[in-house]
């Protein structure tokens, strides 16, 4: 069901970008939702958004209690009230992965908004830099798949941002081993 997009996060995730598109908040999906935009298939049991710190605010008077439940000492986690689906916002000029300062942050959505579909996701440059900043495992698969289904190489790191290039280059190779792995068994 979740590949078919008629499953509760799919739901969930149409209906907040009804809300966003409604109230005219810009907005741009990330996450794992992003990630299936780009074509690598994997499931998610949440929807991250990028918004700007107004568009926080505007979200919380608009839809905060509700649309969306609080999530106690989690300032930008909420849960959607009819499919309790997780919602996490990510905020313009915070910090990726720990929170903790970097040379990357997460920047407007409307700087990095593609239309895929009807669906506005962080591009796929904005996408893959932000994984690698973010330093998770996760993340890290994600971009060895994107590198996979995009057929990136090291052409794509003038793109990116030298903090993370290294860190690609290693999702280069990490891939390159698992093409050589399925070539001896597959």
């Amino acid at each position: 069901m979740f590949f078919e997009k008629r499953d509760k996060v799919h739901k969930s995730m149409y209906r907040l970008v009804k809300r966003l598109e409604k109230a005219k908040i810009p907005y741009a999906i990330m996450g794992g939702m992003a990630v299936n935009a780009h074509r690598h298939e994997r499931t998610t049991n949440d929807v991250d958004v990028l918004l700007t710190e107004q568009g926080l605010e505007e979200f919380r008077e608009l839809f905060v209690p509700k649309t969306y439940a609080k999530v106690a000492k989690r300032p930008r986690r909420f849960v959607d009230r009819i499919s309790q689906v997780t919602l996490d916002v990510l905020v313009t000029g915070k910090y990726p992965g720990s929170g903790l300062p970097g040379p990357i942050v997460f920047p407007d959505p409307e700087e990095v908004g593609q239309k895929i579909r009807t669906i506005t996701v962080v591009d796929l440059v904005t996408l893959i830099q932000l994984k690698l900043a973010a330093r998770r495992y996760q993340d890290f698969a994600d971009v060895v798949s994107l590198i996979r289904v995009k057929k990136l190489d090291e052409s794509f790191l003038e793109k990116l941002h030298p903090s993370v290039r290294q860190d690609f280059v290693e999702c280069l190779e990490e891939k390159r081993r698992e093409d050589e792995y399925e070539a001896q068994n597959g």
